[in-house]
């Protein structure tokens, strides 16, 4: 039998990348997208020497409609069973609503929300038919509560957070669960230089393997939002 997909948008760094590692180490093959292909050629090849699973990779902007449609009819092509989509396309633009520059709330509900939504459309017919499968959607702690200089940004995940919500309540009666992920600070590339200790923030791996974890309950249960924060609080 042909062994399940696990889908990750903006899989090749940070939090996208610890989730497909995860998943990757427990035996799934992999389909991946980034903007980059130079750094999905190079996960690519670390994946598949170090797991010893496939890493399918598609060059993709997925805030481009048009680019969401061909990813999923790339891995539909596969003709692979999609154990786990998790929706983890996204990008931050600090400011204040009153101070953003024109454009910056569509930029980011078009990367953030309709990167998600599209590509969940795209693949839940198949999902549908499976009668099962799993979506997470990475959205944050700014999807619960506003905060100075988050702007956009918030609302954008404010609003994933909503579409995670009316998806769970269409998938329960076909077998096919959803899961919202809210993390706070985690360290990546994006923290790099703030002045903050490191060990202050959570890891790219807790949330990776929160993940694994709320997927490898029984198929009669599901757990609906997850909120992980630094041990300290919010940052």
């Amino acid at each position: 039998m042909s062994k399940k997909l696990a889908v990750v948008s903006g899989g090749t760094r940070g939090i996208g990348r610890a989730i497909a590692e995860q998943f990757a180490k427990n035996g799934f093959d992999l389909v991946i997208s980034a903007r980059k292909e130079a750094d999905l050629l190079d996960l690519q090849a670390f994946i598949e020497k170090k797991y010893g699973v496939k890493c399918f990779i598609k060059q993709a902007d997925l805030s481009i409609k048009t680019q969401v449609f061909a990813f999923a009819d790339f891995i539909l092509s596969l003709n692979q069973p999609i154990g786990v989509l998790v929706n983890n396309a996204g990008a931050f633009i600090p400011g204040n609503v009153h101070e953003e520059a024109d454009g910056i709330l569509e930029q980011l509900i078009e990367t953030n929300l309709y990167s998600a939504y599209y590509l969940t459309k795209g693949l839940s017919k198949t999902l549908i038919e499976q009668k099962n499968g799993h979506i997470f959607n990475i959205c944050s702690v700014a999807s619960l509560k506003a905060y100075p200089n988050g702007g956009s940004y918030s609302i954008s995940k404010f609003a994933l957070l909503g579409f995670s919500k009316v998806l769970r309540e269409e998938m329960k009666n076909f077998g096919v669960k959803v899961t919202s992920i809210m993390p706070g600070a985690v360290y990546t590339d994006s923290w790099a230089g703030a002045g903050i200790p490191e060990e202050r923030f959570m890891t790219v791996e807790d949330v990776a393997q929160t993940i694994w974890s709320a997927y490898s309950l029984s198929k009669n249960a599901v757990i609906e939002d997850i909120v992980l924060r630094p041990q300290e609080g919010d940052i």
